[in-house]
């Protein structure tokens, strides 16, 4: 009877954490791609999940003196990034932010960012209720080139 006491009490734990866990922004594997000196922009990557529909709205860090959402696409046979003014992020699906898609730049830099580097990002969620939340995130940076061989492009 024990035995089965523990097991309802670590299930009902569990299910418990899970509920808990499905109410927050979740954001993976987020990363920025380091610079050389003197460089004055980069791009910030990662995946974010968030618990019912919100988009992101903003995108602050003290690395740069600006932050904005952008976007890749093709446009007449050429690859083209424009500002855009949110991304919708639906009710449990990951979005990914990625090179040569949707991502962060972060323009005139403060510094250089070197490989290993723990960049600050704070993200500024709305909800359809219009209430705002902001998710903090530390991205590490990559070297020049370092993307995940997943994401990589070929020319």
């Amino acid at each position: 009877m024990l035995h089965l006491k523990t097991v309802v009490a670590a299930t009902l734990a569990v299910l418990s954490f899970s509920a808990a866990a499905q109410g927050a922004v979740t954001v993976t594997e987020p990363w920025v791609r380091a610079t050389v000196a003197q460089q004055k922009a980069t791009g910030a990557f990662m995946q974010i999940t968030a618990p019912k529909a919100m988009r992101l709205v903003e995108v602050r860090s003290p690395v740069a003196g600006v932050a904005e959402i952008h976007e890749m696409s093709m446009s007449d046979n050429m690859m083209r990034m424009r500002q855009v003014k949110e991304l919708a992020l639906p009710a449990g699906k990951a979005v990914e932010l990625k090179p040569g898609g949707y991502h962060v730049m972060l323009l005139d830099l403060k510094g250089q960012v070197k490989a290993g580097d723990k960049v600050p990002l704070i993200l500024v969620l709305e909800g359809e209720d219009k209430k705002r939340e902001t998710v903090e995130v530390s991205a590490v940076a990559r070297p020049l080139g370092g993307a995940p061989a997943a994401h990589s492009m070929q020319h």
